[in-house]
């Protein structure tokens, strides 16, 4: 009887460290820090939204995290937003736009994260190459002062101006150094380029509002991503919070949940190979 109750309290000493040595496990697999947790989330065009749904459908599978996402139809809105606390984040901005943004609003928008990279391209239903633009032909430019800059960098590429080499990514009109062909520069809202196409020799559209009206970078004239390796990271898009909440975890686990392999994929679908993801790509310290 002694040697049974000696086994049997063999037994019950092994399941007891078994059960200290398991249970711990099993809790940490079922345990989701953020659940139950909301986020409101600030996107910009039709494709962005289908974008984040997929998002947001990977965030409550797996972490219970609820994104709620608001659509917007231009830049300023979003980061009016986030400043008054009516967004949690938004996932739509470059570098340059950000910093512009600030200087000028006295915000506090903060990247956390690099997204994607969308193409630049300059469409037009007159021409068929950047070169057939014609003497004192128009061209219509997004307003914002990041896309602006851009977009003038964008035409010097193409052969058609010369822009100031100390100006850098926010070049404006005043820092055109040459246009040999006296083009007019048309300033029109970022969404409404598109619309303007009718109206002028060509039109530079950022690729989500070029793909919101059926255009793909495919039926551009040009585009200054042709070659991705050359393109200035600072015209990543980003994944925005205020700088306040830059160390929040729940908003760093949403970025981590985006970073991932599917939602590269995923990207790849939305924007039919015309996007690139760019994860690795380090953050500029540019909004500080």
């Amino acid at each position: 009887m002694k040697n049974i109750k000696r086994v049997f309290g063999f037994v019950l000493s092994i399941l007891l460290i078994s059960g200290q040595w398991f249970l711990p496990v099993a809790s940490a697999e079922e345990t989701k820090e953020f659940e139950g947790e909301t986020v409101i989330v600030g996107v910009v065009s039709d494709t962005g939204l289908e974008l984040w749904e997929y998002v947001a459908e990977k965030a409550l599978e797996e972490e219970g995290i609820t994104l709620e996402l608001v659509l917007f139809n231009d830049y300023n809105q979003p980061n009016v937003a986030l400043q008054n606390g009516s967004l949690d984040m938004s996932g739509f901005q470059g570098h340059p736009f950000i910093k512009s943004w600030n200087e000028d609003n006295d915000g506090s928008v903060y990247a956390i994260a690099n997204t994607l990279l969308m193409p630049l391209g300059l469409y037009s239903e007159k021409h068929a190459t950047p070169d057939d633009i014609p003497e004192g032909g128009s061209i219509a430019l997004p307003n914002d002062p990041s896309t602006l800059g851009r977009s003038l960098l964008a035409l010097e590429i193409a052969g058609l101006i010369e822009v100031d080499d100390e100006v850098g990514i926010y070049a404006d009109e005043e820092d055109i150094k040459a246009n040999p062909k006296n083009l007019e520069m048309v300033l029109v809202e970022p969404n409404f380029a598109a619309l303007s196409l009718p109206d002028v020799d060509a039109a530079l559209i950022n690729t989500n509002f070029a793909n919101d009206v059926g255009l793909s970078i495919n039926d551009a004239i040009f585009n200054d991503a042709e070659d991705v390796d050359k393109v200035n990271p600072m015209y990543i898009n980003t994944i925005t919070t205020l700088e306040e909440n830059k160390d929040n975890p729940l908003y760093l686990k949403i970025a981590e949940i985006y970073q991932t392999d599917d939602v590269a994929e995923k990207i790849n679908e939305v924007y039919n190979g015309e996007t690139y993801p760019m994860f690795d790509v380090p953050l500029p310290e540019v909004e500080n």
